[in-house]
């Protein structure tokens, strides 16, 4: 297992897919907002007149709000956090998600008081992912260069967002590497990734 994993003191995570159990329906969404299938959501609506930008945006943040306040969390994801926090290592989120949903999720998930609220961005607080602007604020913030940071994630955006940023990508909650040329290190489950981080 790499030593960089042991040894790093700066952990960001994804949020859905991640931290918690997959229940995003991206299909179903776009069809309810009228979204080209292959589009990216946010990059469509912000790409709307304001004002039907607006109330698509309330349909997704009541729809998503749901689907946060019924959040269960990912295997292994709650004792990984945990032990992270035991070892006194930053820990920040950055998601493609609202802020507000983020700190509903973590309650419902039961690792509230593991996140200081100014260390969780969401779309609001910094340009989405795959942008790298929400890790470097996130590196600003805790004094450190992005090289010392791991970004944690379930999908390529996470990891191409680490690698724009000069971060060490980390792809878990899948089967196989999806994405070998963007990821430094890939774990079935963030279980295997506690066991890699402990080791």
């Amino acid at each position: 297992m790499p030593a960089y994993l042991r040894d790093c003191r700066h952990w960001v995570f994804d949020m859905d897919g991640t931290l918690t159990v997959a229940v995003h329906d991206f299909l179903y969404i776009r069809r309810m907002l009228d979204i080209p299938e292959q589009a990216d959501i946010l990059a469509h609506l912000a790409s709307l007149p304001r004002a039907e930008a607006m109330q698509k945006h309330a349909w997704l943040l009541e729809h998503e709000r749901q689907l946060a306040l019924n959040a269960q969390p990912a295997v292994g994801a709650i004792a990984l956090v945990k032990h992270l926090h035991e070892r006194q290592r930053n820990l920040a989120i950055l998601t493609r998600n609202a802020q507000e949903l983020a700190l509903i999720t973590l309650k419902a998930i039961g690792l509230a008081d593991y996140f200081a609220p100014q260390s969780i961005l969401g779309r609001e607080q910094a340009i989405p992912k795959p942008n790298p602007d929400g890790l470097l604020k996130i590196a600003t913030h805790w004094q450190v260069q992005p090289q010392e940071i791991v970004m944690v994630g379930d999908f390529h955006m996470d990891l191409k967002t680490a690698q724009a940023a000069g971060s060490y990508a980390v792809q878990v909650n899948t089967a196989h590497n999806l994405w070998p040329e963007l990821t430094d290190f890939h774990a079935i489950d963030c279980q295997q990734l506690l066991h890699a981080v402990s080791d």
